[in-house]
């Protein structure tokens, strides 16, 4: 049996960890503990070796990007038995590129989850019609590895949130979005036509603009560390991994790298139970099992 220990909200951590441990031991199996960003990786694993797919060129850059979770890792396999080994090579310092999405959607009424949604709709909009400034990152990220030959890849969204919402202000679309939001919470399931139906050409364009500023941001930053780090192979996966624009940009950059992308599927790019088990078969394998005094852990890093 396999349960995710950590990164994430302490509270449903819990919940998991405890009725896992219950179950356990009530049916007296062993119990490993996977941590949930791992289960992303492996989410990439478990289709391409469903495709017969089993070798990989190392190291492999990894791309963890979701609604609470944008990190870097490098990805060594340590041995077929013994599973991977992961470096963080970067982050973002504040927002998650999901949630940025998520909070933009909520500032222009559109719902939640604001992913989906804004993906969609940024196909309508002119992606250049507002000129967003890319994030101006200062100082070592206190999270950064000492070695001062490692580069530290350093993402930021905060700020692109905090710009949509004055171009909201300045150009007196506060109105507009409220009665958006008034009018799609009338409606059970939102279609894309019907929040299409409530959108303007200010909206469509500025959340294409909004998407296009931070896709550039991650496949940019995420192309220059696999060059850094002369990573083979790319991973690009979690939530914001269904957007079809960043799948799109990196297939397409990357390729001209030379560097081979790997998604997985959109319904395993979300959080899934497949993932879990698919990062605890090593372990099994290894048989890796968990202490029974173990507990969950918020801030669990990946190595």
């Amino acid at each position: 049996m396999a349960v995710t220990r950590g990164p994430g909200l302490a509270g449903a951590l819990l919940v998991g960890v405890t009725y896992a441990k219950a179950l356990a031991f009530s049916l007296e199996k062993p119990l490993i503990a996977v941590n949930h960003l791992e289960g992303h990786i492996h989410a990439v694993l478990l289709e391409e070796r469903q495709r017969g797919h089993r070798d990989f060129d190392f190291p492999v850059l990894a791309l963890v990007v979701s609604g609470g979770h944008t990190h870097l890792y490098l990805a060594e396999q340590k041995t077929k038995a013994a599973g991977w080994r992961y470096t963080n090579v970067g982050r973002t310092r504040d927002d998650a590129a999901g949630e940025a999405y998520d909070k933009v959607a909520k500032l222009l009424g559109l719902g939640y989850p604001g992913g989906p949604i804004i993906d969609r709709l940024a196909r309508h909009g002119d992606p250049h019609a507002v000129k967003f400034t890319p994030a101006q990152i200062k100082g070592k990220d206190r999270n950064a590895p000492e070695d001062a030959d490692r580069r530290f890849f350093a993402f930021s969204f905060s700020g692109i949130k905090t710009a949509v919402l004055r171009h909201i202000e300045i150009n007196n679309m506060r109105k507009d979005c409220d009665e958006r939001q008034g009018k799609l919470a009338h409606i059970q399931k939102p279609t894309e036509e019907d929040v299409l139906a409530q959108c303007d050409r200010k909206t469509l364009d500025l959340i294409a603009s909004f998407q296009r500023a931070v896709v550039e941001d991650l496949v940019g930053k995420t192309l220059k560390a696999a060059e850094h780090f002369h990573a083979a192979t790319l991973f690009v996966t979690g939530g914001v991994a269904a957007n079809s624009e960043l799948r799109a940009r990196f297939e397409q950059q990357a390729a001209q790298r030379g560097v081979r992308a790997y998604f997985p599927s959109r319904p395993l790019s979300t959080d899934n139970a497949a993932m879990i088990a698919a990062a605890a078969y090593p372990k099994f394998l290894a048989k890796d099992f968990a202490d029974p005094e173990f507990s969950a852990e918020a801030g669990l890093a990946l190595r």
